[in-house]
């Protein structure tokens, strides 16, 4: 490593990229369990972020498997690198004035406070709150039927825990709330965090 110099004393400051963008950076970090209506949330939330001005990027663990993370497994090595690549992407964009939403299961208070410790203070906690069986119901992508079947191990909720947050920054119980009520709380919450 001791060729390596970083050049982030020379580089321009966040300030200087927030007041370009008049928006503070922030990460937006969607935590619940598969079914819970994170990523749902999350594109709803950039839509209507964007719709105000707002400038934003989407990182999804979905989307990142293909890509970033293509080459990491599921196990619990796998998923802590996946979060801390996650997280130094985050911090890279919410430092350059970018409203940063992601949307990761997240399962365990040590990953979530890996994020966090890496993110820092511009790391935004949202639990996207929903009951087990509620999830189960929706299981859009058919993995939890799967996961009961015993053709995917290991899977958040069933065979390997989901540990909630215990001070979010905001909890949106998806259960309780429609789509449209649960994005205008989210929405108004996090204007107040990024405005200057």
């Amino acid at each position: 490593m001791e060729n390596i110099h970083p050049i982030f004393n020379q580089s321009l400051s966040s300030q200087d990229k927030e007041s370009l963008l008049g928006q503070k950076g922030l990460v937006i970090w969607m935590v619940g369990l598969s079914g819970s209506g994170k990523s749902t949330l999350a594109t709803g939330l950039e839509n209507k972020l964007h719709s105000e001005g707002i400038y934003t990027m989407l990182l999804d663990g979905d989307n990142l498997r293909v890509g970033l993370n293509s080459n990491l497994g599921f196990d619990d090595s796998g998923r802590t690198e996946n979060i801390r690549r996650a997280s130094e992407a985050a911090k890279l964009f919410a430092n350059n004035g970018t409203v940063t939403i992601c949307s990761f299961i997240s399962p365990t208070i040590v990953i979530r406070k890996l994020a966090k410790d890496i993110i820092g203070k511009r790391f935004y906690e949202v639990f996207v709150n929903c009951p087990l069986e509620i999830c189960e119901q929706r299981d859009v992508k058919g993995l939890y039927a799967k996961a009961r079947r015993g053709e995917i191990k290991k899977f958040t909720g069933i065979d390997s825990p989901f540990e909630e947050p215990v001070a979010p920054d905001i909890e949106i119980k998806t259960h309780q709330m429609n789509l449209e009520t649960s994005l205008d709380v989210l929405f108004e919450d996090v204007m107040n965090k990024i405005k200057f």
